[in-house]
């Protein structure tokens, strides 16, 4: 049984920076890709970054130039940096673990936290 727990949201104002972080109880953590997803009011679960196992990284267009997703497998922990900060941002922010190559889509997904509140203020 994998448990995934983000941490690391909060309330902001525009412009700033968070960086969230997932920690990962699972002994083959650096067999896994890791994605970070978020979901808003009213919306469906969005993509916003994955990292693979070798540590290739993809990004939506949203946050995309301002975004920085990375992994320590010795520690198994997830991370991902978000700057400059939007009203649009505000979501609720879930990590979860694939095996899959097409860790852009929730449903190869395995394993989720139980994901951490960013809102940004304007």
């Amino acid at each position: 049984q994998v448990q995934l727990v983000e941490s690391g949201g909060g309330l902001v104002q525009a412009g700033d920076s968070l960086r969230l972080s997932c920690a990962a109880s699972v002994r083959t953590f650096s067999y896994y890709a890791m994605g970070w997803f978020r979901q808003a009011p009213g919306k469906e679960r969005e993509f916003v970054a994955a990292i693979t196992r070798t540590e290739r990284t993809s990004y939506s267009d949203s946050v995309k130039g301002r975004s920085t997703i990375s992994r320590d497998n010795a520690k198994n922990s997830l991370f991902l940096q978000i700057n400059s900060l939007k009203p649009d941002d505000t979501a609720v922010y879930y990590c979860g673990t694939t095996r899959s190559v097409a860790f852009r889509q929730t449903d190869y997904y395995d394993y989720w936290g139980q994901g951490t509140q960013v809102t940004v203020s304007s």
